[in-house]
């Protein structure tokens, strides 16, 4: 790609970013889209009414950056929490590497790149010039100025592993700091109990109760067991769909009665009043709901909840093997109340086994299906394979703007689009792992988002035209380094394109949310209903993967092609302003991990650097610089010690809380008057939703009549 083409992509970007800024400014403003763009405020009952014509209300302004850039990192912990808060310091963490590297590169290694061995050159023709003319593929073989790059990647892994271990060792802190300040919840005092050994003449609460009353008579406080409730929760689902079709129904932009078939697909059978339908079918399935709740007695399955009186109680039956069998009363962490996901409970350890290969497998499938975008983009990469594929376009594709667009814009457009349907696959993946709670499937589905887009996106990429058709290479290992030298820095242009289409314009739509203002448009023209409104989550298994790809990109192509690192900042530092912006406005936490996403974080840094290494050593080996390419190697090697010391002194902290924290929190508590009520509210916290009484709203203020005539749903 020539640079001309680049700076085509870049300008299409701009535009369309610099639009979504300008309809968001605007948007924004309007009352009726505060619902889009501050749902929590929706969520804290202010104010959503119409309200008088202002000419301001039409014009543009950045008053938003201001106040997301004003906003401390503690009022950002208060009110969205620590992972929110660690969201933010990938960011800023991001900008601290790439603010070095960027000096690094752009000062000292661009200018080597472009000159190549010569003293002095001719800038005349720069716009026209291939992008591989600031690479390091414009150094010559054997040239003593490739030490400025074999310096530049020493002093770049230790910057980067300065900052690792820095924002561990913060990040660390706050998790304790946190704890500390943070009320007692029920998760810290609660583990889940698996595996529970049932016998003929006793039910399983029975069992639970005497086991810990023996074993844990001076810190067991209550337990739950966990019930069959799955056909519960289909009745619920379908009674959620009728009472908001009734809800419609009930609107006065229906005055007159609409009738329907009762038969096959509405065609067939007698006509009847459709509101009459849905009440009389609504009555049904709460009669139903009352009878399946009310036989639930036989049908406990072997888990529970067990409650301790103490922090520190629970912590011990949790790290402790509880019986002689290995494979009973097993135990794990309790999630949050809210975050339990419940129906893999009844699920048998084979069941979940056998779920977990399946997944496996449809991962893989999914990986290799993924190829076949990957071709399609490489393809467009290369004018004459187009020509090949469409011989009728060859004129069309003579036209500078049009060839500069398929080339240097298009290709990572759609491969965008593809990549949007991974994380709800990934989502769906893990949800059928096993998992107890909706962190864990947030965070596998992080881990599985990151490393199909690094391997799908970078690997297959890189490797599109060499690996990819001689897959005996990998079969030896020592050939990696070369392979990865020969394939990497001739996908400098596409990725830099990549970051520009994926990365400017993702911030620039998550900042419009064009799909939910559709849906809030739709729903306030036909309809006033938005009492169940559902404020959105973050998207951590998305829009995490995402960022650090970014950063692989930017620390492996550092020293190969520095001109990626300008493109990078600006997006870190749009994204900074824009996710503050979305954190405290838009999304709310619907569980708290305690900042454990960072590990991923880390991980994912370092398996950078160690690709950088690999990478240099391949690269100084094809440049006839063998010394260079052997003082390379132990680099890897002190990276790797690096993340095994950071391994054992910061991330036991993220897996569980000292003694030390839960005997000092434990002691606080012992004074603190709240504690009777809190333990109260423990007996009853984990009870499964679908045995509560649901809770409709009775409101009239949009309905003319209540749902049924005779009781609530």
């Amino acid at each position: 790609m020539i640079l001309s083409a680049l700076l085509t992509s870049v300008g299409i970007n701009l535009g369309i970013c610099f639009l979504f800024f300008t309809l968001y400014s605007i948007l924004r403003k309007q009352p009726s889209n505060v619902i889009v763009y501050a749902p929590r405020l929706v969520g804290k009952s202010k104010s959503q009414g119409r309200g008088e014509f202002h000419l301001e209300r039409l014009l543009p302004s950045t008053g938003w950056v201001k106040r997301a850039w004003e906003v401390t990192e503690e009022e950002l912990l208060s009110t969205s929490g620590l992972d929110a808060v660690v969201f933010i310091r990938i960011f800023i963490f991001s900008l601290k590497v790439f603010i070095s590297g960027g000096i690094i590169g752009i000062f000292f290694l661009l200018p080597v790149n472009f000159m190549g061995n010569q003293l002095s050159y001719d800038f005349s023709d720069l716009p026209n010039k291939s992008l591989d003319s600031f690479s390091i593929s414009n150094v010559d073989e054997g040239s003593n100025r490739l030490w400025v790059h074999f310096s530049a990647v020493y002093v770049f892994t230790g910057v980067v592993c300065y900052l690792l271990y820095y924002e561990y060792s913060y990040i660390s802190s706050k998790r304790v700091s946190y704890f500390y300040s943070s009320k007692p919840q029920p998760h810290q005092f609660t583990i889940v109990v698996r595996g529970i050994p049932v016998s003929s003449g006793s039910s399983t609460s029975e069992i639970v109760e005497n086991f810990f009353k023996e074993y844990h008579h001076s810190t067991y406080f209550s337990h739950t067991v966990v019930r069959r409730t799955n056909k519960i929760q289909e009745l619920i689902n379908e009674a959620e769909k009728l009472y908001k079709r009734l809800s419609f129904l009930k609107l006065e932009k229906f005055p007159q009665k609409i009738f329907k078939r009762e038969g096959f697909l509405g065609l067939f059978g007698r006509k009847v009043d459709l509101l009459d339908h849905y009440e009389k079918k609504l009555e049904h399935l709460q009669d139903n709901l009352r009878v399946e709740q009310s036989s639930l007695a036989g049908k406990e399955i072997p888990a529970a909840f067990v409650s301790f009186k103490s922090r520190l109680g629970a912590a011990i039956a949790l790290n402790i093997q509880q019986g002689v069998n290995p494979t009973e009363w097993v135990t794990e962490k309790a999630p949050e109340p809210q975050e339990v996901y419940w129906p893999f409970f009844s699920a048998s350890f084979m069941k979940r086994w056998i779920y977990n290969l399946v997944v496996v497998v449809a991962y893989i499938a999914l990986t290799i299906l993924f190829l076949i975008p990957v071709v399609i983009v490489q393809g467009l990469t290369h004018l004459e394979q187009l020509e090949i594929w469409f011989p009728f376009s060859k004129g069309l594709l003579k036209l500078t703007f049009i060839s500069q667009v398929i080339t240097g814009y298009l290709p990572s457009l759609i491969l965008q689009l593809f990549l949007s349907f991974v994380p709800p696959i990934m989502v769906l993946f893990s949800s059928i792992q096993g998992y107890i709670s909706l962190s864990q499937i947030e965070k596998s589905a992080c881990n599985k988002v990151w490393w199909f887009t690094v391997w799908n996106i970078f690997f297959a990429n890189v490797l599109s035209g060499t690996a990819l058709y001689q897959v005996n290479v990998f079969l030896e290992p020592k050939n990696i380094p070369k392979v990865l030298a020969q394939g990497v820095p001739g996908q400098a242009s596409f990725f830099i394109a990549y970051v520009v289409t994926s990365g400017w314009t993702s911030l620039s739509s998550e900042l419009l949310r064009l799909m939910p203002l559709v849906s809030s448009f739709w729903s306030w023209l036909f309809s006033k209903i938005f009492e169940d409104f559902e404020v959105p989550s973050f998207p951590c298994h998305s829009e995490i993967p995402r960022i650090l790809f970014f950063g692989l990109l930017g620390i492996t192509y550092f020293f190969l092609a520095p001109l990626i690192l300008p493109f990078l900042l600006v997006y870190y530092c749009l994204g900074y302003i824009i996710y503050r912006n979305q954190l405290l406005n838009v999304y709310t936490p619907k569980f708290e991990t305690g900042g454990r996403f960072w590990p991923i974080v880390h991980n994912s840094m370092i398996f950078s650097l160690i690709l950088m290494h690999i990478i240099a050593i391949g690269i100084f080996g094809l440049k006839k610089l063998p010394l260079a390419s052997s003082l390379i190697i132990p680099l890897p090697v002190l990276t790797f010690l690096f993340n095994e010391y950071c391994r054992k002194r910061f991330l036991p902290i993220f897996h569980e809380y000292p003694t030390e924290c839960l005997v000092k929190r434990d002691r606080a508590d012992q004074n603190d008057p709240m504690m009777a009520e809190f333990y109260n509210k423990l007996v009853t916290a984990y009870q499964d939703p679908a045995l509560m009484p649901i809770q409709r709203s009775r409101s009239t203020d949009w309905l003319k009549a209540p749902l049924l005539h005779d009781a609530d749903v």
